[in-house]
């Protein structure tokens, strides 16, 4: 739950971003001669355009330029980023920001708006400046054409795409394939081509994206429908299938419905040779329709090291071919062969091939929609999701040394979760936030900003902005509605999907089921006059529209720990190369999650308490160098502003902390951050992770939940004797209690198991000793079997001894208990993971039989999508809360404060959590909890969430790798 106190928030269109090039400009006004090359270049939607300008100084250097223009037509430029923008009738002047105005010889700088027009959007025909008109040819975009097969296609359909392009001044570097918006497929040689597999039914519009070597586009866009089957269609089982090295599986192919006749059915293979298949051909007839017909798949023994992907597809007079994938699982690495590789494989493919994914190639937070917990729909998705995709994907290329996947991930990750340009445009400007206290009920709520309380330096923005060009924040947000289920869409429109949102706002106590939906770009176009800025902030006049991100380290951290991994493997592989662009952008990832290490308000760590008498921090004395609960930015929305502001967060959780992501960025030289004071602060937050993981382990083993520097969210006084970790304060449960942030074994699993790589990479004693004490007491509360359970509950007593780190003292004061256990798929997954690095690195054979054991279970509660056990959901009585002054609980909204949802629900005190979400009324599963609601028993699930489906697969490929003869 990540709850924020901030000055201003708000988010912008989202527009796709193109490169621009150009026209010649001077130096300055005395120079006569062009100097300089600008590049001006559009994307249009209709009535709206994104303008991006690329300005290159040819001559002597600048020390600040004004660059105008004149629009043809009507356009107006709405929102600008990079410069400051204004416009007289259809007059455009652009003037250097503070950072951007040195332009050295042969430097250039990047900037860009959004603008409306209606009719047409001529580009215009003449620039100047500093006053002198610039002159030069702009450069040509590149040309592409885009075919496909007349059809007609029946489903489920194979569709081959081909694309021609050319440039006629530079080269083709790249042609992208878009299916419905989602891109599929990049490729970098001609001829340029991809088969979209396997298609439903429906309509499809498919593009083909040619880039330039300077970085222009060109799209050609063609449509076609995939028609329902007339009759019965090809079905296999499964639809993807792992085939070990030497081995076999078998496929099942059968038929949706009864044939009126035999149906004969051949199997062709394409891709690797080493695969074959037999028989390759089949009868399916009115008799075994439904049971089918085995074939069996076959990868031959060889001396290669790679293990090789093949296609079989499965065709019938009459019917829509169907493609089966085939991953051959290699056996001359260490690691390459075995069970659990297989059943690695088998888990990929149910991911990759079960409704895990939207349209746009985003993971869903589960393939259930009804599911209330962090995110309140299950097709919404966190960063979370997408650093496991990631963590997926680079275990993926270790079994089949296919990259492309991994690097697709992150593709995708950076066009919707992190912010684009144009969604955070004016995050270069300066700015601090103003102070507002963390309250402890929602009631509360909204917070008082409060300008006279002082808030410290920012010691990061003028480096960032130095070492990368811009005063963007390169870091995921940490929530998408992704199916845009509550319409807001991108900055207001309704209909742009995914859609940046947040709930969590108002202090400690607010559980998911007390949130108020918002989005992240509030532009007043929904909820009450002021949009939803004043459900959470009281400040003098009308708030104004604005942006705002929150980022959840753990999540950030969790990508650079996968791309660690990715570049280790591939080196492994003599593959480097293909994972580098990517494992540099973990690398700037890194840079940027630095803000998680400081104050919120950045004041000084440390006995602060007052929040008038705490002082304001200055350089890094605001640095606790712990990895926070969030960091946090946002800025001005109106063109005609021009302010951010960034916050990191006083609140550090033990489950967050990633020492091993910190050793890699301080470790690895791929993986170094470029600012200069990068490495130094990772290295010093690897050894404070450390030694507070130490100040945290109970009695027992377990660890307790963290440290603060601001008591309450607001600088308030601790109950006398509490204890310290470098002057913060000890809290049983950071940052939500909702319920109790430390009460759940998942935090334990997720967070031990990076102190588990960490000492199997590295051997690191404190590492070592951490896990010598944690893994036996984890162990004792586990139970193998039909009926496994592992820990669920915990309850903390007592308090660690106040942390010296010249002379650590134990916690002979700290207790945990286990008062609840279950059957949690993902955090079972999670805690193998342990258990296999720590018994691989220390030679623990109690620790491999367990992780072995779970496993099995794991394996044992396999389904058709993935793995899950049934889950009673009591907790769903909440649906229908409305708040209770007497207990705190229900949806709290302010007297006099009302409102609307974009589909109509009205906010309004007396509402409850489904009041604001009436959608949920029509879910194919609500009619069971209606029932409960209604007085029946408690509702049972079985939810397939994707965190916990990827690390499902990814315990059993770590345990193929380290113990790969069991």
């Amino acid at each position: 739950m990540r709850d924020l106190a901030r000055r201003r928030r708000l988010a912008m269109i989202a527009a796709t971003a193109l490169a621009v090039g150009g026209i010649t400009l001077p130096a300055g006004a005395a120079q006569a001669a062009p100097a300089c090359d600008v590049v001006y270049a559009t994307n249009d939607w209709g009535s709206g355009f994104t303008a991006n300008v690329t300005i290159k100084n040819l001559g002597d250097p600048v020390t600040g330029w004004t660059l105008k223009f004149a629009f043809p037509g009507n356009q107006r430029v709405t929102q600008g980023w990079s410069a400051k923008w204004s416009q007289t009738g259809n007059e455009v002047t652009a003037t250097n920001e503070a950072w951007n105005g040195n332009l050295g010889t042969g430097a250039s700088t990047s900037i860009g708006f959004n603008g409306s027009y209606t009719g047409s959007n001529p580009k215009p025909t003449s620039f100047s400046v500093n006053g002198v008109t610039c002159g030069g040819a702009p450069q040509q975009p590149p040309t592409v054409s885009l075919d496909v097969p007349a059809g007609p296609f029946e489903a489920p359909a194979d569709v081959p795409l081909t694309a021609s392009a050319s440039d006629p001044d530079g080269t083709v570097s790249k042609v992208e394939f878009y299916r419905n918006g989602l891109l599929v497929n990049t490729d970098t040689t001609a001829p340029y081509a991809y088969t979209l597999e396997d298609l439903p039914a429906g309509d499809y519009t498919v593009q083909a994206k040619a880039y330039d070597n300077a970085n222009l586009t060109a799209t050609a866009q063609k449509a076609f429908t995939v028609t329902a089957a007339s009759g019965p269609v090809l079905v296999a089982t499964p639809s993807a299938v792992a085939v070990p090295e030497g081995g076999s599986s078998t496929v099942n192919v059968k038929l949706s419905k009864a044939p009126t006749a035999n149906v004969a059915v051949t199997l062709a293979r394409t891709g690797d040779t080493d695969v074959t298949v037999a028989p390759a051909s089949l009868t399916l007839t009115p008799s075994n329709w439904s049971t089918g017909v085995n074939t069996t798949v076959s990868a031959a023994e060889d001396s290669d090291t790679v293990g090789g992907t093949a296609t079989v597809t499965a065709s019938a007079t009459g019917f829509a071919p169907l493609a089966i994938t085939v991953t051959e699982v290699d056996n001359d690495t260490t690691g390459g062969d075995g069970e659990y590789v297989e059943r690695f494989l088998t888990q990929y493919g149910k991911i990759k091939n079960s409704g895990y994914f939207s349209p746009e190639g985003v993971p869903y937070h589960s393939i259930e929609t009804l599911i209330v917990e962090a995110p309140d729909h299950g097709h919404q998705t966190t960063s979370e999701a997408f650093s496991f995709w990631l963590w997926l994907e680079a275990y993926y290329g270790r079994v089949t040394q296919n990259w492309a996947p991994f690097n697709n991930a992150w593709t995708v990750m950076e066009k919707y979760i992190i912010p684009s340009t144009q969604d955070q445009p004016t995050a270069g400007a300066a700015g601090d936030a103003q102070y507002a206290a963390e309250n402890d009920l929602p009631s509360q709520y909204p917070s008082t900003l409060q300008p006279n309380v002082p808030v410290g330096q920012d010691p990061l923005r003028n480096e960032l902005r130095s070492t990368y060009g811009t005063g963007e924040i390169y870091g995921m947000h940490w929530l998408l509605d992704v199916d845009n289920t509550y319409g807001f869409g991108r900055c207001g429109d309704g209909t742009t999907r995914p859609a940046y949102i947040n709930t969590f706002q108002r202090g400690t106590q607010e559980s998911v089921w007390e949130t108020v939906p918002q989005p992240s770009c509030d532009t007043f176009a929904h909820g009450g006059p002021s949009g939803y800025l004043d459900l959470f902030i009281k400040e003098s006049g009308t708030p104004a529209k604005q942006w705002k991100y929150t980022n959840a380290p753990d999540a950030d951290a969790r990508a650079v720990q996968a791309a660690y991994w990715a570049l280790t493997w591939a080196k492994e592989q003599n593959k480097a190369a293909d994972v580098a662009a990517t494992v540099a952008k973990a690398a700037k990832m890194g840079d940027y999650l630095r803000y998680a290490m400081f104050d919120k308000y950045f004041k000084k760590i440390g006995n602060c308490v007052g929040p008038t008498t705490c002082p304001a921090g200055q350089g890094k004395d605001s640095a606790h160098y712990l990895m926070s609960w969030y960091y946090a930015w946002g800025g001005a929305y109106e063109p005609n502003q021009n302010w951010s502001w960034r916050i990191g967060s006083s609140h550090n959780h033990f489950g967050y902390q990633n020492p091993f992501a910190a050793w890699a960025l301080t470790n690895v030289d791929e993986l170094k951050p470029k600012s200069p004071t990068a490495v130094a602060d990772w290295e010093k937050s690897f050894e404070r992770q450390l030694e507070f993981y130490t100040w945290l382990q109970s009695a027992e083993g377990g660890i307790a939940g963290g440290a603060t520097n601001s008591w309450g969210g607001h600088y308030g006084q601790p109950p006398a004797g509490t204890s310290t970790f470098y002057g913060m304060y000890y809290d049983v449960d950071p940052v939500y209690n909702d319920p109790p942030s430390n009460q759940w074994f998942g935090m334990q699993a997720w967070s031990m198991q990076r102190i588990a790589e960490l000492y199997m990479v590295t051997g690191n004693a404190k590492a070592k000793a951490l896990l010598d004490k944690w893994v036996p007491w984890a162990i004792s509360n586990t139970t193998l079997g039909a009926n496994w359970s592992i820990p669920s509950d915990m309850k903390w007593t007592g308090q660690p001894t106040t942390w010296n780190p010249s002379n650590p003292q134990p916690n002979t004061n700290l207790h945990v208990e286990v008062t609840v256990k279950g059957q949690d798929v993902g955090v079972a997954a999670a805690y193998a993971r342990i258990l296999t690095m720590y018994a691989a690195k220390s030679g623990n054979v109690t620790a491999k039989n367990t992780a072995k054991g779970l496993l099995d279970a794991l394996h044992a509660a396999s389904d058709a999508q993935g793995v899950s056990t049934t889950e009673k959901r009591g907790d769903y009585r909440r649906f229908d809360d409305v708040y209770d002054a007497s207990t705190g609980q229900g949806l709290y909204v302010p007297q006099g404060w009302t409102g609307e949802m974009p589909n109509g629900d009205v906010i309004a005190p007396g509402k409850s959590f489904v009041d604001i979400r009436s959608f949920y009324k029509n879910d194919p599963a609500w009619p069971k909890v209606q029932a409960y609601l209604d007085g029946g028993p408690e509702p049972e699930f079985n939810y397939h969430r994707f965190w916990a489906q990827a690390d499902v697969a990814m315990a059993y490929a770590d345990y193929g790798k380290l113990f790969p003869n069991d």
